[in-house]
């Protein structure tokens, strides 16, 4: 496994693995309970408990299923896959796809302003063509999902690619869909060499 950049932030931490996809998870904290996003059995992830009580694991993309169940199981909490709700929760759960062989919930944390999006929204360069903080994964580009467009984070943590915290948040979402179609041939020119790289 390569190795796990953990990055501590105010909403608890997010794991980004040193690859050419940067798979990212999060263990997001609130009112003294752990729910890990997405997750990895890799070492950097340790003892969760140390964050809080285990929650809950939530498997946002049908197809990322991860490390999801392991972990659910080590600790002795719910696995949700591409839930509708998340219960007992601060997230209101968005359906940003359903369709066959693509099934995306996006979680959006009000009190936080926080948004988590497991696919459709990518920060590596496979995604991005290198030159943008976050962009419409390259098969959403022409026709980009409308549910997450409204939203003005001030937390923007991804499935692939490194968080966005500030201004930047907002701004890079922004970018991401004004930018979806247009430079939709230039990410596909570049792809071989991203996913090389």
């Amino acid at each position: 496994m390569p190795r796990v950049e953990v990055k501590e932030h105010a909403l608890g931490r997010t794991y980004v693995v040193a690859e050419a996809m940067e798979r990212a998870f999060h263990a997001l904290v609130d009112d003294g309970k752990v729910w890990l996003v997405d997750p990895l059995d890799v070492p950097e992830l340790g003892d969760v408990t140390e964050l809080g009580e285990p929650a809950g694991v939530l498997q946002l993309l049908d197809r990322h299923n991860r490390d999801c169940a392991l972990i659910a199981e080590r600790l002795g909490v719910p696995h949700l896959t591409v839930p509708d709700a998340v219960l007992g929760s601060p997230f209101e759960a968005i359906a940003v796809v359903r369709m066959p062989g693509w099934k995306e919930t996006a979680l959006w944390w009000p009190e936080r302003e926080a948004l988590i999006v497991a696919e459709t929204l990518a920060g590596n360069p496979m995604h991005t063509g290198g030159d943008q903080p976050v962009a419409i994964h390259f098969l959403h580009r022409a026709w980009p999902p409308g549910s997450l467009r409204e939203y003005r984070p001030q937390h923007l943590l991804l499935g692939h690619g490194h968080p966005l915290h500030g201004p930047g948040a907002t701004a890079g979402l922004e970018t991401a869909y004004a930018r979806s179609r247009r430079d939709l041939p230039r990410v596909l020119l570049k792809l071989p060499g991203s996913v090389r790289g």
